[in-house]
C-alpha cells in the first residue's frame, strides 16, 4: 500500500546542528512498514527556541534531539518525565495538545547496552564529556552500580558538577599512563568523513588506553564509522557503538510517538536500503 500524505498525517521531526539521515530511514521504514499515517523529516537549526515554538504552533508530534540541543532544550518544554528531570537532559519531545514534554531515551539505549556486559562494578570507568549524553551514560551508569567512574571534561563547571552529582571523580584531562577498564566517548570528538575537521577527526582515546581497557562505547553515530571505532576494532576490544545505541533510543522514541512496540530486527530498514 502507498502511503499518501494528507490532513490527517502526523509529523515528528528531529532537530540538530548537523542534519543527518538516520532518523528519517528508520521512523518512515517502520511508518511505511505499520501503514502508519506519520512522515519523519530531519532539519538542521541554530535556532532551538523558535525551532521548539514551530513544534508547538504546528502540531508537530515527535521531536528528537541531537547535539547540542539535549540539556538546553529543558528549559522551553512544559514538562519533563522525572527520569529526563533527573538527567538533566532530553533527547525526545512529544507534543500532547500544544503541550511539549520532554523524554530521555539515550538512558533506556546506554543503560540496556550496558546490562548485557558482565564488568565488576568496581570497574574503572572513564566518560568523556560532560554535554547531554555524558549526562544519560553517567546517569545509567549510577543505576547500574558502577561506583568508580571518572568524568574527563576540559569544561570544569559542567565536568565537576556531573561527577560530584553520582559521587565519581572530574579531571579536566588524562594524566600520562592513566587507563580504564571501560573507556566511552560522549563527545563528537573521532567523527569521519566529508566536512569532518582534523580536530574533530581525532581519536579521543590513546592506543595504549584502548589496549589496557576491556570495552570501549562510542556514542557517536556516523555513517562513515569513527576513528575510536576504527581503534577498538583494530585492537580486538569489545565494541558498543553509537549505531547500535541509536536504534534503541530510536526504538523508545518511535513507541513515544506512536504509542506502539518495535518488535524484530531494528536493523532492517538500513539493510534493505
Amino acid at each position: 500500500m502507498i502511503r499518501k500524505i494528507n490532513s490527517e498525517t502526523k509529523m515528528c521531526i528531529s532537530l540538530a546542528s548537523r542534519q543527518g539521515n538516520f532518523g528519517n530511514t528508520f521512523h518512515n521504514y517502520f511508518y511505511k512498514k505499520m501503514n502508519l499515517n506519520f512522515i519523519y523529516k530531519s532539519f538542521s537549526t541554530n535556532d532551538l527556541k523558535h525551532a521548539l515554538l514551530g513544534v508547538r504552533a504546528l502540531s508537530i508530534r515527535g521531536c528528537s534531539l541531537s547535539m547540542p540541543f539535549k540539556v538546553a532544550a529543558v528549559q522551553y518544554l512544559d514538562d519533563v518525565h522525572t527520569l529526563a528531570k533527573s538527567i538533566g537532559a532530553v533527547n525526545s519531545i512529544v507534543n500532547e495538545d500544544g503541550l511539549l514534554k520532554g523524554f530521555n531515551t539515550d538512558y533506556v539505549a546506554v543503560k540496556e547496552s550496558f546490562e548485557k556486559y558482565s564488568l565488576p562494578k568496581d570497574a574503572k570507568i572513564c566518560v568523556y564529556g560532560s554535554g547531554g549524553m555524558a549526562r544519560a551514560v553517567a546517569h545509567a551508569l549510577s543505576d547500574l552500580g558502577y561506583t568508580h567512574c571518572t568524568i574527563v571534561a576540559r569544561n570544569e563547571a559542567t565536568g565537576r558538577a556531573l561527577a560530584e552529582r553520582y559521587g565519581y571523580e572530574w579531571k579536566k584531562d588524562f594524566e600520562k599512563g592513566e587507563w580504564f577498564v571501560v573507556l566511552i566517548n560522549a563527545t563528537p570528538v573521532g567523527m569521519l568523513g566529508g566536512g569532518v575537521t582534523e580536530a574533530a577527526s581525532a581519536c579521543p582515546f590513546t592506543d595504549f588506553q584502548i589496549s589496557k581497557s576491556k570495552l570501549v562505547c562510542d556514542v557517536v553515530n556516523n555513517p562513515n564509522g569513527t576513528r575510536l571505532q576504527e581503534r577498538a576494532i583494530a585492537l580486538n576490544k569489545d565494541f558498543i557503538g553509537g549505531f547500535s545505541l541509536s536504534l534503541i533510543q530510536a526504538r523508545e522514541q518511535f513507541r513515544l510517538y506512536t504509542g506502539l512496540q518495535l518488535e524484530g530486527n531494528l536493523e532492517e530498514p538500513f539493510i534493505l536500503s
